[in-house]
């Protein structure tokens, strides 16, 4: 009976014209698996996780390539310089993309975004110096800010039962994205000296050794954003009317229309558990850049730095593993780890053993032959999946302590804090390796070992924030 009233007040309130009442429609009358539009946005958010960190496998050799750097000590601090780049950019851009998608709409942005990457990867693979190098990357950290809406379409498009599912689908596709794209760049950056049987030395990817995996990416972007032009807006373009039946819908409904009316809209910056969710979010994405360049850095430098001497092809091998695992872990475990634990337990935990995988890493780099190899492998997937485990909990977070419509709004916040702490990431941790390689015979922390440190040091702020009162749940 009660079901009756609440769809009856429901259709009542039903604007033709409205997309964000057609996908709610769409979503009382379907009981299946939503399956197409996990995939979807997981697919959307591969696309702009791709080009992130693609680059850092080959950017060793590249910084090499532009002869910016007066001594092979020197690398990594330019290096930082092209890797922060593109958060940077972003940085400058994610709140107006987040009050863009409010206003106008989750999918012009999403498309906006997509396209971005089609146009400005490709042309960063055409780089001629340092400088356009980094020109192209802020570019495309400027016109790409999709992450933001794509989780409040994440929120908006499925069922409340498998909204968890859809923010971990975000996170997942994300963290593989981080992965499989240095993946990609390890495999295809130099094409003519990896693969001289299929490719000269006197061809376009000859003449810009780094072109073919930009172009792989920006390829995949462009079907991306052609199939993009199909997914339903979700975004309500009319005002929710301000009486009884109003708040009875509200109040009934269990979908997007639960939230509390427009007019009664209270300040993202006095909502405490989200603005906590979100500093504990910048510090966790600080780590996770920083770890992501040094990794990298760390496989492609000699030996007698303290590094692995990793070509580009076999960090990128490292990086496949770890991708693999982490859709296994995320699509399988972590549903079921987040209803057992919640969101803040599992970001704690998954904090607390990350700093102990990275700890073991200077280590590491002491084995060799199969022995290296299997334990890399293992601490990298650990390592990855504790990573993405604990961002996928604070996503959960910010999103529960908000309402629809200004779910963009603070995703646009969460991102440009986030991408602040990312662009400091890649330039401080190039500069830190950098100094790190000329310690090798220091007392205290020697080479790599000050450098993971470092990066443990900032994870273990982020664990301490996450107890009470600091971190707070939000209260439904």
């Amino acid at each position: 009976m009660a079901e009756e009233y609440s769809e009856s007040l429901l259709e009542s309130k039903y604007h033709e014209n409205c997309p964000g009442c057609k996908v709610d429609q769409r979503k009382r009358l379907s009981r299946g698996f939503p399956f197409a539009d996990l995939c979807m946005v997981w697919i959307i958010v591969l696309c702009t996780a791709l080009p992130i960190s693609s680059l850092f496998p080959f950017l060793y050799f590249m910084i090499g390539d532009l002869d910016i750097a007066k001594t092979e000590e020197d690398i990594g601090f330019y290096a930082g310089f092209v890797g922060c780049s593109f958060m940077l950019g972003r940085t400058l851009t994610s709140a107006v993309w987040g009050i863009v998608a409010d206003r106008y709409g989750r999918k012009p942005v999403i498309l906006i975004g997509l396209a971005s990457v089609v146009v400005f990867n490709t042309l960063f693979g055409l780089s001629l110096n340092f400088w356009m190098a980094i020109v192209t990357r802020f570019c495309l950290g400027s016109f790409n800010g999709l992450l933001s809406p794509i989780k409040a379409y994440a929120m908006e498009i499925f069922r409340d039962e498998y909204q968890s599912l859809a923010l971990s689908a975000v996170s997942t596709s994300w963290g593989i994205g981080l992965i499989i794209g240095p993946a990609i760049g390890g495999y295809l950056a130099q094409p003519a000296k990896q693969y001289p049987s299929l490719f000269s030395e006197e061809s376009i990817f000859g003449k810009f050794p780094y072109f073919l995996p930009c172009l792989a990416i920006s390829a995949f972007a462009l079907f991306v954003t052609i199939f993009s032009l199909w997914i339903p807006e979700s975004l309500h373009n009319h005002k929710i009317d301000d009486d009884d039946d109003a708040d009875k819908v509200l109040s009934h409904d269990p979908e997007s229309h639960k939230v509390a009316k427009r007019d009664e809209k209270t300040s993202l910056w006095k909502n405490w558990p989200l603005v906590s969710s979100i500093i504990v979010y910048c510090i966790v994405s600080l780590h996770d850049m920083a770890y992501t360049e040094i990794f990298s850095l760390w496989a492609n430098s000699p030996r007698k730095y303290g590094g692995l001497g990793y070509s580009s092809a076999e960090v990128g091998t490292v990086l496949a593993i770890s991708g693999f695992g982490l859709l296994v872990f995320q699509l399988s475990l972590f549903p079921y780890a987040e209803r057992l634990l919640g969101p803040v337990r599992i970001t704690r935990i998954s904090e607390i053993l990350a700093i102990l995988v990275v700890s073991s890493y200077p280590f590491i780099a002491k084995l060799s032959g199969f022995a290296l190899t299997l334990t890399l492998n293992c601490a990298s997937v650990a390592k990855n999946v504790l990573g993405t485990a604990a961002i996928t909990g604070l996503f959960i977070l910010q999103n529960n302590a908000v309402r629809q419509d200004q779910r963009g709004a603070a995703n646009g916040i969460a991102m440009t804090g986030m991408s602040l702490f990312k662009a400091i990431g890649p330039a401080a941790a190039g500069i830190i390796f950098s100094w790190s390689e000329k310690r090798q015979d220091a007392t205290f922390l020697p080479g790599s070992q000050v450098v993971f440190f470092i990066i443990n040091a900032i994870l273990a702020l982020g664990v301490l924030l996450t107890f009470k009162p600091f971190l707070v749940e939000p209260q439904h």
